[in-house]
């Protein structure tokens, strides 16, 4: 099986340069290669346990799909330092006259002799402890015990659904639904109707993706622990941080860019937060909004005669707390990118709309937005690995992960079960599902976002 596997990459190792290069018999050579060695690597890291004689489907299923995983990245890398040498034969070409006639030309080990003490620490401190990790989420480990225990896939069966067929028919589902999608778009004309409900499907088919997570994450019933809430929690808040940061970062970029008295130092104040660390930032809405002694509660029954809700005993109240002050603590870094990007907007093109009637709105929606497009783009991005990565802590301060569950997000969870709880191989398998989710939703962002983006005056 294993063998079978290796020659099925090396197949689409070829026929992926192939796609890339052409028929270029060398290319595909070496993409076959690189291919095969990428899906022979990552069985090894799991001491081929995925193949083993009382190995299940659902072991065989994970142990193709990191086959496959190896495979695609060694061809990533690979095609990019093709492409990279393609460009420097033709820049050396270009250039050999100048170089010829006097010019300085460097060896080629002086830019790696000087990238080597950076490349040293990030294998040291990030590629290593990655491929740790990567290798514990298949052992039975205890924080602190010294004996580790193989049990191969066994804490990633137990967050996902125990069905080999649906674990792969979903995914499958979903990517038809995609590049369906996206066909009739591309076949369809421009300013029909026909074009715009291809347009609202492209969305819906790309929002699949997260229909597809969802199904193929444990409720509970199949395996031991539910994760499925967990997944819902961490999409919910994500999304809020991502909408409500960006959404109120561009209004106070937009509000802070207009001439006023005192305009630098008062967009200077705006920045601070980001500078506070997420840990302060819970601390301070835990504060703020105590239900006894809280400032908000206590506006509240002044102003209104209302009585708070106490977010430590509401889910919804809970949720909207965590996004509320994970938002503030990175509104300052959206306010920083917008106001440089407000910079930027064309005073021509804004002159020209307002004296073809514009209102404020049309000026806005029509020339700010697109013209803050590639900003928006990076800010999506940065934002939503915030959103994944960075709010334990603020989680932590406020609200513990409760009520019931209610905040624990993917990587509360992890630090939860990993550290706090010592179980190390399934706080391992729950941080790889959370890296392998995070990669899935960038490459759906730079999909269905990236092509939106207009820079310069394209």
């Amino acid at each position: 099986m294993l063998i079978a596997g290796l020659i099925v990459a090396a197949i689409g190792g070829a026929l992926y340069m192939m796609q890339a290069f052409g028929r270029s018999s060398s290319r595909m050579a070496i993409g076959s290669g690189a291919a095969a060695l990428g899906a022979a690597v990552t069985p090894v890291l799991m001491d081929q346990c995925g193949f083993a004689a009382e190995a299940t489907a659902v072991d065989h299923l994970f142990a193709y799909g990191l086959m496959a995983g190896g495979a695609w990245l060694a061809l990533v890398i690979t095609k990019a330092f093709l492409r990279r040498g393609e460009k420097k034969s033709g820049e050396d070409a270009a250039f050999a006259g100048e170089i010829r006639t006097g010019g300085f030309r460097l060896g080629w080990w002086v830019p790696w002799a000087l990238l080597a003490p950076t490349l040293i620490i990030l294998v040291i401190f990030l590629y290593t402890p990655a491929v740790q990790t990567f290798t514990l989420s298949s052992k039975l480990a205890r924080l602190g015990a010294p004996r580790q225990v193989e049990v191969c896939f066994a804490n990633f069966t137990e967050l996902l659904i125990p069905n080999a067929v649906a674990l792969v028919a979903y995914p499958l589902i979903s990517l038809a639904l995609i590049f369906g999608a996206r066909f009739w778009r591309n076949r369809s004309e421009k300013g029909t109707i026909g074009h715009t409900l291809a347009e609202v499907a492209s969305i819906l088919a790309a929002l699949s993706v997260f229909v597809a997570l969802y199904l193929m994450f444990s409720p509970g019933g199949g395996g031991s622990v539910a994760y499925r809430p967990v997944y819902v929690t961490t999409m919910i808040i994500s999304v809020g941080i991502v909408v409500f940061g960006m959404t109120a970062g561009l209004a106070v970029a937009v509000l802070a860019f207009r001439g006023i008295r005192g305009g630098g130092a008062y967009r200077t104040m705006l920045v601070w937060p980001y500078a506070i660390s997420p840990a302060v930032a819970g601390i301070l809405f835990f504060m703020i909004l105590d239900p006894t002694a809280g400032i908000v509660n206590h506006l509240a029954e002044v102003w209104f005669g209302w009585d708070f809700p106490n977010y430590r005993e509401d889910p919804f109240m809970a949720r909207f707390a965590i996004i509320m002050a994970s938002s503030w603590k990175i509104i300052g870094f959206n306010i920083l990118f917008y106001l440089a990007g407000l910079q930027t907007v064309p005073r021509e093109q804004m002159e020209a709309a307002a004296l073809d009637g514009a209102t404020a709105w049309q000026r806005f929606t029509n020339v700010i937005i697109p013209a803050l497009s590639p900003i928006t783009f990076f800010l999506l991005v940065t934002n939503l690995t915030y959103a994944f990565f960075e709010v334990y802590a603020t989680i932590d301060f406020m609200t513990k992960g409760a009520p019931a569950g209610a905040t624990s997000v993917a990587i509360y969870e992890i630090i939860r079960v990993g550290v706090n709880n010592g179980d190390l191989g399934r706080g391992a398998a729950q941080s790889v599902l959370l890296f392998a989710a995070v990669i899935g939703v960038t490459m759906w962002q730079f999909r269905t976002s990236g092509e939106r983006v207009t820079y310069g005056g394209a």
